[in-house]
């Protein structure tokens, strides 16, 4: 009887602890409930102090009148383009302003998202410099990204649909780079970010960081016809281009190339073709240089001058991240942002090329007067980093091994060679 007596007396305390302790729990609530907010908006973030001291209405403002260069070294474009940028994209990114506060303009918007391209600068630092809660820098300015793409992706990344429109890329791609049929430079990159929540390995790559990869086609003048971003790090390039629409589009002739015809100089008529690098399956439609050791003079010429055409790709990519930087740095972002941020840069790359097509030459590789490369400044920053080349799943087709060995006739026959190039494969060998 004792012994049950003492249970019981232990199980009362136990339940009257239990209780002490709900009790506490819902009076910590009650307090915390009652605990007014420190601010409603942080005082430096108020709408006056962004007038008077933010950058969009401060530095900006004073840039525009007084230095334009250096207006155009901080948001990597003129005030003209600037302005241009914020009527076309105000309609898609303007909210309606509430009974407790005005909405951000759009004009700030696009600043403060500029800026973040052009700087690789984090959201806190941004919101110090444009008096911007990082919270909603957080929110609109992916907003802002995908508004770019949705206005102008159609306008400026539009890959060629018609045999006309290819003919135009190879005629230039002879012009300056003395490659025939070529329409275009293939290559792929990878993009850093943030290792995403519950992701496991499927974004680390070979490099040992975590990325997304953007494919890219680019024309003779370093502009992009076509791009694909967002494939997980973790893949090789042959997953990511056997599974891209201009494989496909290629393959099965949907792409309109135009037909088979002969080279400058020639009678005999050759498929039009990419030009790529080792990363990339040997194929009619893409063409890229020998790979093997013990390579004959014929052989070297060959590769020069494939490479020589392909090195546009390289300087594109090059250039793209020079001005836009926030490709150098680690993105941030959960990886759809971060594929709307990359596609909105390259939508930007392009804008600027074809608005200002001087601009920026003096990032690119050039040649000296004996064809020797002189290299580009955007060499001698940290280069976006290559694809994964898989040995032994690329098989090369008997057509294209075929295709590429003519090339090598052309090229090496007085109808297709140039005058330099035995001076550079002479240096290569010394």
């Amino acid at each position: 009887m004792e012994g049950d007596q003492f249970f019981f007396f232990l199980l009362m305390q136990h339940n009257n602890l239990h209780l002490r302790q709900l009790a506490l729990v819902q009076e910590l609530m009650r307090r915390r409930r009652r605990r007014p907010p420190a601010f409603w908006v942080r005082p430096w973030l108020t709408a006056q102090r962004r007038l008077m001291y933010g950058h969009f209405h401060c530095l900006m403002r004073e840039l525009r009148i007084e230095d334009t260069a250096s207006f155009f070294n901080f948001m990597r474009m003129e005030p003209q383009m600037f302005d241009e940028l914020v009527d076309r994209l105000s309609p898609r990114i303007t909210l309606q302003d509430t009974n407790c506060r005005k909405a951000l303009e759009p004009g700030l918007k696009v600043a403060v998202t500029l800026r973040h391209l052009a700087s690789g600068d984090r959201y806190p630092s941004l919101s110090y410099a444009f008096r911007v809660s990082r919270h909603t820098i957080a929110k609109f300015l992916p907003l802002v990204c995908q508004a770019i793409v949705d206005e102008y992706k159609d306008e400026v990344i539009a890959c060629p649909t018609t045999a006309e429109e290819w003919q135009a890329i190879a005629d230039e791609f002879e012009r300056k780079w003395n490659v025939p049929h070529a329409v275009g430079a293939l290559d792929g990159k990878h993009v850093a970010i943030r290792k995403p929540p519950q992701s496991g390995s499927l974004y680390y790559n070979y490099k040992g960081f975590f990325s997304l990869v953007m494919l890219a086609l680019v024309d003779a003048d370093y502009n992009f016809i076509w791009v694909d971003v967002g494939a997980m790090g973790h893949m090789s390039d042959a997953q990511i281009y056997n599974a891209s629409e201009v494989k496909e589009c290629f393959e099965d002739g949907t792409i309109n190339l135009p037909p088979p015809q002969p080279m400058t100089n020639d009678d005999r008529p050759i498929p039009y073709f990419m030009l790529a690098d080792d990363a990339f399956a040997l194929r009619t439609y893409l063409m890229k240089p020998y790979s093997k050791r013990g390579m004959t003079d014929a052989e070297l010429i060959t590769n020069y001058r494939i490479s020589r055409g392909r090195r546009v790709v390289e300087n594109a990519f090059g250039i793209l991240a020079s001005r836009w930087q926030v490709l150098h740095t680690t993105l941030q972002q959960h990886p759809k942002v971060a594929t709307s941020v990359v596609e909105a840069a390259v939508c930007l790359h392009n804008l600027m090329r074809m608005r200002y097509p001087r601009l920026q030459n003096a990032e690119l590789d050039i040649e000296d007067a004996a064809h020797n490369i002189v290299p580009g400044d955007w060499r001698r920053r940290a280069p976006m980093h290559g694809l994964y080349r898989v040995r032994g799943a690329n098989q090369a087709s008997t057509e294209a091994k075929r295709q590429r060995e003519y090339l090598r006739l052309y090229f090496n026959s007085p109808a297709g060679a140039v005058p330099w190039q035995q001076d550079m494969i002479r240096v290569r060998r010394q």
